[in-house]
């Protein structure tokens, strides 16, 4: 890659489209061409008519530059193809544009889960490499980006092998936020799942923001149970689990056996203090997944809380909790159920949370 990278990006949703935006804002001769790829017509029409307008921290912009709907069949290969769709999209996505990859390029993976894994088995194990977001960003309206909070990305192989290409990476990547280069990025997923698994699959059951939600203690104990199956299979796995902002280590949150049969200890409140804590410093969050369900897309829950399910299988460990929110959300996006917070009541008593906390005299509203 002596020559600036040709970059194509696939799926401009918020992510895709504040990537975007930021690269053809902030070019240098360290970057070639930036195509932007997607099927949604109204992207396409908005960014032609507007550019690519960012929004939210920092200052506004508008960055020159439209989204197409594919891709010339003259085009140069392209150097770095970054997917940006949701983690459903992402295999079809790596299969429609694998033909354009450089032979000595890589398919990066935005999505939450393990999809290094699945890009892998269409491009190449050495072809593809994974960029954990630390940011938030939505779309208000197409071809209007909003970053709605600080963070950059830490980029690697899933296998931990150093590849001199992710510097190359890394200063693409810096013109959306500081970019940290790792050799344990399954380290980095797999804490990042166990986040998801708990607060983004129980946000679309409970259907309302992470503050409202983190107010119930049962919601809390359904947070801890997923959270601790996701680390017992990543350990199984022989993964070194990542802090969460260098801080949140998920190994010392994960209950312990005596905590799982008890309701109240020394221990517990000092780990639901933790779930209270992050449901106010994120209270307005919202999750993206029940986002995706009201717009008709199907969940990336078999991305979530699926994928932990599948490697307990894999290794004789028993994920009950994960499990029964999987299917909860499948329910929902079925329209057989309605997210409320009844839902997620209903769920820690399917799963044996909730009686628990009855027969201690609580009441159902009880933080």
């Amino acid at each position: 890659m002596d020559t600036p990278p040709r970059i194509l990006i696939v799926g401009i949703g918020s992510l895709g489209g504040t990537i975007a935006g930021s690269l053809l804002a902030f070019s240098t001769d360290l970057v070639g061409e930036v195509v932007p790829l997607t099927s949604n017509q109204g992207v396409i029409d908005a960014t032609t008519e507007h550019g690519f307008r960012l929004r939210g921290i920092g200052e506004s912009l508008s960055a020159p530059g439209a989204a197409v709907r594919a891709i010339p069949k003259d085009s140069a290969p392209f150097d770095w193809i970054i997917l940006a769709t949701q983690p459903p999209q992402v295999e079809d996505a790596a299969r429609a544009v694998v033909e354009h990859l450089a032979p000595d390029g890589a398919m990066v993976c935005l999505q939450n889960g393990l999809c290094e894994q699945r890009v892998a088995a269409i491009a190449g194990e050495d072809r593809v490499v994974g960029a954990v977001v630390g940011w938030g960003a939505s779309s208000p309206e197409p071809g209007v980006f909003e970053r709605t909070s600080t963070g950059g990305f830490t980029i690697g192989r899933l296998d931990g092998r150093e590849d001199p290409r992710l510097f190359q990476l890394a200063s693409l990547l810096e013109v959306v936020g500081p970019v940290t280069i790792t050799d344990n990025l399954a380290g980095a997923r797999w804490s990042k799942l166990a986040i998801n698994c708990g607060i983004s699959t129980l946000g679309t059951i409970g259907g309302d923001r992470l503050g409202v939600l983190m107010r119930y203690r049962f919601v809390r104990r359904l947070v801890l149970e997923i959270m601790t199956e996701t680390v017992r299979v990543a350990q199984a796995e022989g993964v070194a689990l990542e802090k969460i902002s260098g801080t949140l280590d998920l190994e010392w949150l994960a209950l312990t056996p005596e905590e799982q049969a008890t309701w109240g200890s020394a221990g517990l409140i000092t780990k639901h203090a933790m779930l209270l804590a992050v449901g106010t410093r994120y209270r307005r969050l919202r999750s993206s997944m029940l986002s995706a369900i009201e717009r008709g897309r199907p969940p990336a829950v078999d991305f979530l809380n699926g994928e932990v399910v599948r490697h307990g299988e894999r290794h004789g460990i028993a994920t009950p909790v994960s499990a029964a929110a999987a299917a909860t959300v499948h329910a929902i996006a079925a329209g057989e159920l309605v997210s409320s917070h009844e839902l997620c009541r209903t769920l820690a008593e399917q799963v044996g949370v909730w009686p628990p906390l009855l027969r201690q005299g609580a009441t159902r509203r009880e933080v």
